[in-house]
């Protein structure tokens, strides 16, 4: 079955961040990713995924600022990304910068550039120009550690205003950079909220090597994967069949909120979709 991660900005909200490794070790995931490390030491990080045997697999780039401080509250403050920004060029790549450093010490290989919110007054073309140029030069420094770019459509109900929400756009972004270490956060929440046909998706799209990275929950109230109108067992078989095809190696993040939410255990307790 596919490879899940756990996402620890969603799962064992119970606990305290830096306990939420042995959590997800003590559950059987292998690997884990979340929203931003930006708060933490890094040094806190890397001990705990030694810790607990996990691998890093993916967090997401700065929403704003240019330092560890102002991106941890970045978020809080409602940026949601800086790439499709114009004037913000200089704060994206302090963002980048700061990600890949962490990536590195990590050992994470990939990272997830939001695109932002379109701002009023500036025209889609105008945002779109902005989005490509930074994600060439994200590439490009990414590519120097052996580091992946991932972007990702967003559904507009739980993120007004985001500049990318489609599969078909984020994919011919892609092959507009033309750089080989740009790829695609396939959110199946957020695709089967926007556009549907997950399944369609899935296998023309995997084979294509421009997916990085999978992500899942259920739908619409982003609970479990067995809650909700997606047939999850089936896009499973599905990965791991397309996967067999293509050599796909990816994770699938599980980026869900437990239908139990704080309650002690909730999390452990909701697992039981998990093949």
């Amino acid at each position: 079955m596919p490879r899940f991660a756990a996402n620890l900005s969603f799962l064992y909200q119970e606990l305290p961040f830096l306990d939420r490794f042995e959590a997800a070790a003590r559950d059987g995931f292998e690997g884990v990713e979340y929203l931003f490390p930006y708060a933490c030491d890094p040094r806190a990080l890397v001990e705990q995924l030694a810790a607990n045997g996990l691998k890093q697999v993916l967090f997401n780039a700065p929403p704003g600022g240019f330092d560890a401080m102002s991106a941890t509250h970045a978020w809080s403050e409602g940026m949601r990304g800086t790439a499709c920004l114009p004037g913000r060029e200089a704060e994206f790549r302090a963002g980048v910068q700061l990600a890949l450093r962490y990536a590195e010490a990590l050992e994470c290989p990939r990272i997830h550039c939001m695109a932002g919110l379109q701002p009023e007054g500036v025209t889609h073309a105008a945002a779109r120009a902005t989005y490509v140029s930074n994600l060439r030069w994200a590439a490009a420094e990414a590519a120097r550690s052996g580091c992946e770019v991932l972007i990702e459509p967003i559904n507009l109900r739980d993120m007004p205003g985001f500049f990318l929400n489609r599969q078909d756009e984020a994919h011919a972004i892609v092959q507009e950079t033309g750089a080989p270490n740009l790829k695609v956060q396939m959110d199946l929440y957020h695709c089967q909220i926007v556009e549907g046909d997950v399944a369609t998706k899935l296998r023309g799209y995997l084979p294509t090597g421009r997916i990085g990275h999978i992500q899942i929950a259920g739908v619409p109230e982003r609970h479990e994967p067995d809650i909700g109108e997606l047939n999850y067992p089936y896009l499973f078989r599905l990965i791991d069949e397309v996967a067999a095809q293509t050599g796909w190696l990816g994770w699938v993040g599980c980026e869900y909120r437990p239908a139990r939410g704080l309650e002690p255990g909730g999390t452990s307790l909701g697992l039981s979709w998990r093949p």
